[in-house]
């Protein structure tokens, strides 16, 4: 299952994936991996193409092998709001999945992506078979539940400096610096930073703006560098 594009990188077998140990299916033997590779299937997607949509109903289970990914909702005004991002080795879709209900919000490629899809059915054969894997989705729901709880806090307490400098440190936890140890590995758009932050794209255009001015990030087209770490963390409202 590969969508039409000239170049593609095709995803390797499980138990050969480098990424295997960092995923849900860790616990998992070789052997196991293998057989598990035998019900996969790898789809490509471009920048910007949709992965799944809102209110499907979910046919399977989503593990990133190459590329990131935004999950994102439309709020009642008509405005994208960024729940989470996704990135090499994470799953998706598995919410959906486990409640047998619909999905409640869409997944988009930030960047070109390859993409693993494990049919309902070994999914649900893994979990049963395997309560290491029940486990660590036990474990990603309640990643999910504090993150989700933090950005509640966030939006109603925080002014927008501290919430565009907390997503650009998130950003940077999450998917970690270029060589020079300060560039983001990521492109992002301005857009994106303010539907993580809950603000205008507008106001987060100006917030980095600031931020520039007075030397803690610097810009280079679309690449974000921090150059002031300490400084953000202040910004921010966090402990270092």
């Amino acid at each position: 299952m590969i969508a039409s594009s000239t170049k593609y990188h095709e995803a390797t077998s499980c138990d050969k994936c480098e990424s295997a140990q960092e995923s849900i299916f860790c616990a998992m033997s070789k052997l196991e991996l293998g057989d598990l590779s035998l019900s996969k299937s790898f789809n490509v997607y471009k920048k910007g193409q949709i992965i799944f949509f809102e209110r499907n109903q979910p046919q399977g289970l989503y593990c990133i092998y190459k590329g990131k990914v935004k999950i994102h909702k439309l709020g009642h005004d008509g405005k994208d709001q960024i729940l989470r991002l996704a990135k090499k080795s994470n799953v998706i879709g598995y919410r959906a999945l486990l409640s047998n209900d619909c999905y409640h919000a869409s997944a988009t490629a930030i960047e070109d992506s390859t993409i693993c899809f494990f049919p309902k059915a070994t999914y649900q054969q893994q979990i049963i078979a395997n309560p290491q894997i029940a486990t660590q989705l036990i474990k990603l729901l309640s990643s999910d539940l504090k993150a989700a709880e933090q950005k509640a806090m966030n939006l109603a307490q925080k002014h927008v400096h501290e919430r565009i400098a907390e997503t650009l440190l998130m950003l940077k936890d999450f998917f970690g610096t270029e060589p020079d140890k300060i560039t983001l590995n990521t492109i992002i758009t301005r857009e994106n930073i303010a539907n993580i932050a809950g603000t205008t794209t507008e106001t987060a255009i100006r917030t980095l703006s600031d931020l520039q001015k007075k030397k803690f990030i610097e810009l280079e087209g679309k690449k974000i560098k921090i150059v002031n770490l300490p400084g953000l963390i202040k910004i921010a409202n966090l402990t270092e």
